[in-house]
């Protein structure tokens, strides 16, 4: 252990690994915060553990887990389906204590759900459900519903439940394309070295760029705390709306096949150590951990990231150390509450900006996905149906679901939830594969009789 606290490349790569899990994690408490309407001290708080917990997932990935180097943080999808679920507040007139009491309840439950599914190994039998159509209608859909809340925070609109302007703030907005530009440019045309630190640059430029020109968000301009915080349920007391709960659990199930592939999309990186059902079972338990401790403590539940693969092979850091030399570092971040408490005041449409382009990313997710499935002019109703249905869904106003009843209100209008589980009925119904497959077999073939040549 000596040798590898003295050896260098562990802290360099640790500190690549500390950026990257710095990144995909500090802009999550801020939106949260602004969606939930939470205090200066709460948002604090919900930094701080973000940290704290984020460091601790990592660390028992790596050493008990799926044990590779592979980031434990925020789950996107849980993060969209929260925002999406914040905006249930102002648009039905429910109050947003309620919103979040109800979350928690069902953060809760799906975790204790997601320990026994990885106790029993059950998890196998509900990845077999996500085949490629469904992933892809999925990916897509996930890209757009966040994509959606980033650009409101981008211009300035209220972000999901919160209160707030309702014209685009026209000063604010230009920045945010300007940093998306950027953001952008060194990730297309920059270095290696610039375009995997593009994001960061992105912060490290446009936060000050917007206090400059704007002064800081009057939301976050609260002193320092010189202690670390604990606020139980911050996002509301637990409450018991069955719809909410509800969403919140079929969340947590479709949120296993992201966990599913990114510990065997990591299978070809190792091919000497395959990771094997102990491994599977041992990181389901964890991650079901981290769902259930985010619910008291108002947390996005934390999984595995799938972007891990990506950041591994453009690094080269195949290593585990350097992984968890990182992490430690991340915890240690949180243990000191100035740290979270400076991180706060992040403009929230600066951090929008940068993930806007981050999650647009997505659509080659779900192109990769699409490529996979051998598409004709009949079976194209297989993702064509449940895509379409969910955009659809999230262009029709929250509160036109009003007249439904209030059980289903959460379910039915997000078009993220509906579009996936329309997915997996209809490929789980039908076997599509051979819908059509004579029509795409003659294609291309010239079924004309050539007409015989008269000569004269």
């Amino acid at each position: 252990m000596i040798n590898q606290l003295k050896n260098l490349d562990n802290w360099l790569g640790g500190l690549q690994w500390l950026m990257y899990i710095f990144i995909n994690t500090v802009v999550v408490p801020i939106t949260m915060g602004a969606a939930f309407n939470l205090s200066q001290a709460e948002i604090v708080s919900t930094m701080q553990f973000s940290f704290i917990l984020g460091g601790i997932a990592c660390l028992l990935q790596a050493l008990i887990g799926h044990r590779r180097p592979i980031m434990d943080g925020p789950s996107g999808l849980w993060w969209g389906v929260l925002l999406a679920l914040s905006t249930l507040a102002a648009a039905q007139g429910m109050p947003i204590s309620e919103v979040g009491g109800s979350i928690a309840v069902g953060l809760v439950i799906t975790g204790v759900l997601t320990v026994i599914i990885g106790l029993t190994g059950f998890g196998y039998y509900l990845e077999k459900l996500f085949n490629p159509s469904v992933m892809g209608v999925f990916m897509l859909l996930f890209g757009v519903s966040l994509c959606i809340s980033f650009f409101k925070g981008m211009v300035g609109l209220p972000f999901g439940g919160g209160e707030g302007p309702t014209e685009i703030q026209i000063g604010p907005a230009i920045l945010s394309f300007v940093i998306v530009a950027l953001v952008l440019v060194l990730t297309i045309r920059g270095s290696n070295k610039l375009s995997q630190y593009a994001m960061l640059i992105g912060i490290i430029i446009g936060w000050p760029s917007y206090v400059l020109l704007f002064g800081q968000d009057a939301q976050l301009t609260s002193g320092t705390s010189s202690s670390l915080e604990l606020f139980l349920f911050p996002l509301g007391s637990p409450a018991w709306n069955i719809g909410i709960i509800l969403t919140v659990i079929i969340t947590g199930m479709l949120n296993l096949s992201k966990q599913y592939g990114s510990i065997k999309g990591t299978d070809p990186i190792y091919p000497d150590s395959p990771s094997t059902s102990k491994d599977y079972r041992n990181s389901f338990t964890i991650t079901g951990i981290m769902t259930i401790l985010p619910g008291f403590l108002g947390l996005v539940p934390y999984s595995p990231f799938v972007s891990s693969i990506g950041f591994i092979q453009q690094t080269k850091i195949y290593d585990r150390m350097p992984f968890i030399f990182g992490a430690a570092m991340f915890f240690v971040m949180g243990v000191i509450p100035q740290i979270g408490s400076f991180f706060t005041m992040i403009p929230l449409s600066v951090g929008c900006a940068v993930l806007f382009v981050s999650y647009v990313q997505l659509f080659g997710s779900a192109w990769d996905w699409f490529k996979l499935v051998q598409f004709n002019s009949l079976n194209i109703y297989r993702s064509a149906i449940p895509m379409f249905l969910g955009l659809v869904l999230m262009a029709v106003p929250a509160s036109a679901f009003s007249s439904l009843p209030g059980y289903v209100q959460p379910l039915l209008s997000s078009g993220l939830l509906m579009g996936t589980i329309i997915s997996i009925a209809m490929e789980n119904l039908l076997n599509w594969d051979k819908v059509g497959a004579t029509i795409s077999n003659n294609i291309g073939v010239n079924t004309e009789k050539e007409e015989p040549v008269n000569k004269l």
